[in-house]
């Protein structure tokens, strides 16, 4: 019988990149909220490990050892067919290699089989917090979560269609020794008082990912100058940047405005939590 499962779209409201190992991972420091779009899985169990992809997404997307999906079955010796329908841009700072293998990592370990930490960060330092699946603030190398409670923030997520090398974003950082968040996360009552908050904080490979890709620095400029937008900044490494807004209501007119005006973006409005 097959099992299905969500994979939601990581959203990195902060991005700090705090220092760096003598082994080369980056140290982060960065609150983190999931969205409700996100890729879907389907597992058949069987007697040997296979793979297929489709989707708006499922171009270049590999269904072989090369896919985090499957290195995340192989991890926990799981064999059977899986169906992966990627609706979430890969290459686009939003997490969908890595949900993808944590919602592989959660059907495995809802079957009974024991999954541990450093299996997830194995597969890659966003992994573990995928496979938490809510707001956490995330820290170290990805192995340092705390949950954070969250009001439900109202956003739009674009991405323009382009893939930034995570590599060549790290290589153009100015700076790999930067200050954290503050110690404590404040409780937020409304979207407004979390906007003002995030207003001082940062995603530090923005810059670099902006001068790597000009197409980034316009989806933000846009972003920021549609109606009641809080707060527009770009997700994880890039390219996907997202905008706040105080309603649903607002984040639908920003995506019909947006998509509007570039059909050829990935636009979706969504709720973050």
């Amino acid at each position: 019988m097959a099992i299905k499962a969500f994979a939601p779209a990581k959203i990195n409201l902060t991005l700090h990149v705090t220092g760096q190992r003598p082994d080369g991972y980056h140290l982060l420091d960065s609150l983190v909220v999931f969205a409700d779009v996100g890729d879907t899985l389907e597992f058949t169990p069987g007697p040997t490990l296979s793979m297929a992809v489709t989707g708006e997404h499922a171009a270049g997307v590999p269904t072989d050892d090369r896919n985090l999906v499957w290195k995340a079955a192989e991890s926990v010796a799981w064999a059977g067919h899986i169906d992966l329908n990627k609706v979430l841009p890969h290459g686009g700072g939003i997490g969908g290699g890595s949900s993808d293998a944590a919602a592989t990592l959660r059907m495995a370990a809802d079957q009974g089989v024991a999954v541990s930490p450093d299996t997830a960060l194995s597969l890659g330092a966003d992994v573990p917090v995928c496979m938490l699946a809510s707001a956490a603030r995330m820290r170290g190398i990805g192995e340092q979560l705390d949950p954070i409670t969250m009001p439900p923030l109202p956003a739009l997520l674009v991405n323009p269609g382009v893939e930034v090398p995570t590599g060549a974003v790290f290589s153009a950082l100015a700076s790999r020794d930067n200050p954290p968040m503050p110690g404590v996360v404040p409780a937020f009552n409304t979207p407004q008082d979390c906007a003002t908050w995030l207003q001082d904080q940062r995603n530090d490979l923005e810059p670099p990912t902006t001068g790597l890709a000009t197409e980034v620095a316009r989806v933000l400029e846009e972003l920021a100058d549609t109606k009641n937008s809080l707060l527009a900044r770009m997700s994880g490494s890039g390219s996907t940047c997202f905008a706040l807004y105080p309603t649903m209501k607002d984040a639908h007119f920003a995506a019909y405005e947006i998509g509007a005006a570039h059909p050829d973006w990935w636009c979706r409005a969504t709720q973050l939590s």
